[in-house]
């Protein structure tokens, strides 16, 4: 276990924004977290679990205990009709899509390229073109801060919706992910209704799903090696039926996807388009010139700057539509998790 106190945070989040927390502490054996939730230096004091740092906007410095998870390991179980997979919550969310494919276990090609850890994957829910992690969760496995006992929750008890489930909420600051369980069954069938992926014709490959998942990505969403992002900083609003309708008649060609019932889901990047808020720019801040649902750090933006601009582009949007935005991107205040509202009060 690494202890370090006052540390940097610039590198460890991807928007690059420059913050510091009390303490970072990095975990590589699941042993080592007796210890940790004994010391009592981090008796009382704020914690914030960090795996690859993709979804998180640092509002100030972090007046508390930041943790990175680098647990790692992959392990496979032939269970007849599925391959299940356990997966150590550091490994690299990207890697375990590739090495699932090479090993000849398709299901989450869809998957590919979202940035961060497989910790950090059923905490969003995280989704693309059709598919959330959902489908496939079959167990997330914790350690409990309170007694420093494992629990293993079952898919069906983590509560998932839409970029969403019990680790944002009751579990956020009481269990440690430690390990996600994903069952992929052998019959494998495409899910190819979203986007490019419908062009693919009846019967695609799990490798061609992959590459043009990967081929979209790369072409719309900047590198955050050298473009300072979250990835999508807001999420696709789902709304009444009626008022999607009525958007409907007067913007024809808007993108629409059913969300059960009586709901709709629209396209959060498309709305903003249609502001005219691609290259929209508060300082250093900006809404990427070919991805208006990624806001990014040109070079040295505040949290400020990215702030203000994340409450224009939400504003402007409900002053058009009637739709109200919300970040999808995770706002860390000094002591834990806020939102735009309450930042911006």
């Amino acid at each position: 276990m690494k202890l370090l106190p006052h540390a940097p945070l610039n590198d460890l989040n991807t928007l690059g924004l420059a913050a510091r927390a009390d303490w970072l502490v990095t975990l590589e054996q699941p042993d080592e977290f007796a210890a940790l939730r004994c010391d009592p230096r981090w008796a009382g004091l704020p914690r914030l679990v960090l795996g690859g740092g993709s979804n998180v906007l640092f509002t100030c410095d972090f007046a508390g205990l930041v943790l990175l998870n680098r647990l790692r390991g992959i392990t496979v179980t032939d269970e007849g009709e599925s391959w299940l997979l356990h997966v150590a919550a550091g490994e690299n969310w990207h890697h375990l899509v590739c090495h699932a494919l090479e090993q000849g276990m398709p299901g989450l090609e869809n998957l590919a390229l979202i940035p961060g850890c497989v910790g950090a994957a059923p905490v969003q829910n995280i989704g693309a073109y059709g598919v959330e992690l959902a489908r496939f969760c079959a167990y997330v496995d914790t350690l409990r801060w309170a007694d420093g006992e494992s629990e293993r929750i079952a898919a069906a008890d983590c509560r998932f919706g839409y970029r969403d489930s019990i680790f944002k909420h009751e579990y956020q600051e009481s269990h440690l992910i430690t390990a996600v369980g994903l069952r992929l069954p052998k019959a494998w069938q495409p899910v190819r209704g979203y986007g490019p992926l419908a062009a693919l014709g009846e019967q695609p490959t799990p490798q061609a799903i992959f590459d043009t998942v990967c081929a979209t990505r790369m072409a719309k969403l900047p590198d955050p090696a050298r473009l300072g992002n979250a990835g999508s900083f807001f999420k696709n609003p789902v709304v009444p039926t009626a008022l999607a309708e009525r958007l409907r008649s007067d913007y024809p060609t808007m993108p629409s996807y059913p969300a059960g019932e009586g709901q709709v889901k629209l396209a959060a990047g498309w709305l903003i388009e249609q502001c005219g808020l691609k290259g929209f720019s508060i300082g250093q801040a900006a809404v990427h010139q070919e991805q208006a649902l990624v806001l990014v750090n040109c070079g040295g933006a505040s949290a400020h700057e990215l702030l203000t601009l994340a409450a224009h582009v939400r504003d402007t949007v409900g002053a058009r539509f009637g739709v109200r935005l919300e970040h999808e991107v995770r706002f860390m205040g000094a002591t834990g998790e806020t939102t735009l509202d309450e930042v911006m009060a």
